[in-house]
């Protein structure tokens, strides 16, 4: 979920909450109580006078973590014990680019391929960087396919075979799918469901039990896409709503229950399968605007960017609710 919002938010806000009432497909929410359990952990109180603004987090076997800084243009590791270290700096836009929905440049989701590969999404509004970019272990950043200037490449999701990346386009309200070696994306995916209710739709993104799932910011709600046989998109399946600013989430294992990152409220969400969702970390665990979450067995990584706390910027690790 993207900084530098004005006055205007709360109209859009309002908006979003209106759009999320209208869906009434999935299973209404129980009530948000906090879930009682271990205290989570802080991994690393970050340097907001530096930029370091975690937007989206994948995880490395060795235990450290990868983010990206959505605003200083940086791809850093955090170790275990908190040190950070910047992996690569990204260019800085050309002089008049303006940002789709941002005007800032914004560097967005990341995933990481068993190789060490790290891809990640860059957005500019100039044709010469929006798209989706490689960092190999040892390397320096390329750009390996160009998206649309005019939108916003927001979520980065991988294949389980690691040959197709799939983009959510927060902007556009579109599902790119385009091949790690590079290339022209195609349009995977285009719906109603996917697009913008004032500010931002189509957000976090995820491949999981041969659907691709997408939350939409702006209308709460959290999508399953089919993948069919032929690796086309199948009829989207509205799975939750009522969880205005969803920003990314992660699953919580082979199932579909999940845990979603609600960004201005400075709550994570434990969704069910059914849809049916509760509030288990809140701001008073430490979580200040968290914007994306990874698991690794019974431990969910939890970045914060603190965009409208503007205070703690941090990286928690919370054991995952028993029962989920």
């Amino acid at each position: 979920m993207p900084a530098f919002l004005t006055a205007t938010r709360t109209g859009r806000l309002a908006c979003a909450v209106a759009a999320a009432l209208a869906v009434t497909a999935a299973a209404p929410a129980t009530t948000a109580t906090a879930d009682p359990g271990p205290k989570p952990r802080f991994v690393a109180h970050l340097d907001i006078a530096d930029g370091q603004r975690p937007e989206n987090i994948t995880l490395e076997p060795g235990g450290s973590a990868v983010v990206t800084f959505a605003y200083s243009r940086q791809v850093a590791r955090i170790s275990p014990d908190g040190t950070v270290r910047v992996l690569a700096t990204l260019p800085e836009a050309p002089a008049g680019s303006t940002t789709p929905a941002l005007s800032s440049p914004f560097l967005g989701g990341i995933v990481r391929a068993h190789d060490g590969t790290l891809y990640f999404l860059y957005a500019t509004g100039s044709n010469d960087l929006t798209g989706l970019w490689r960092l190999r272990p040892g390397g320096t950043p390329q750009r390996i396919a160009a998206l649309p200037a005019d939108g916003l490449p927001n979520g980065l999701a991988l294949d389980r075979h690691e040959r197709q990346a799939y983009v959510a386009d927060s902007v556009l309200g579109t599902i790119w799918r385009v091949s790690v070696t590079g290339g022209t994306p195609t349009r995977w995916a285009e719906a109603p469901a996917l697009a913008a209710a004032g500010f931002l739709g189509a957000n976090g993104i995820k491949v999981h039990n041969g659907g691709v799932w997408v939350s939409n910011l702006d209308k709460g709600t959290v999508l399953r896409i089919p993948i069919t046989r032929h690796e086309t998109a199948g009829p989207v399946d509205i799975r939750a709503t009522g969880l205005v600013d969803i920003d990314d989430f992660a699953f919580t294992g082979h199932g579909d229950t999940l845990l979603a990152a609600i960004n201005a409220d400075n709550e994570i969400a434990l969704v069910k399968p059914d849809g049916r969702h509760k509030v288990v970390l809140t701001g008073a665990d430490g979580l200040e605007n968290p914007t994306s979450l990874a698991v690794r067995g019974t431990t969910a990584y939890i970045a914060s960017g603190a965009y409208f706390t503007d205070n703690d910027p941090n990286l928690l690790a919370a054991r995952i609710p028993t029962g989920s």
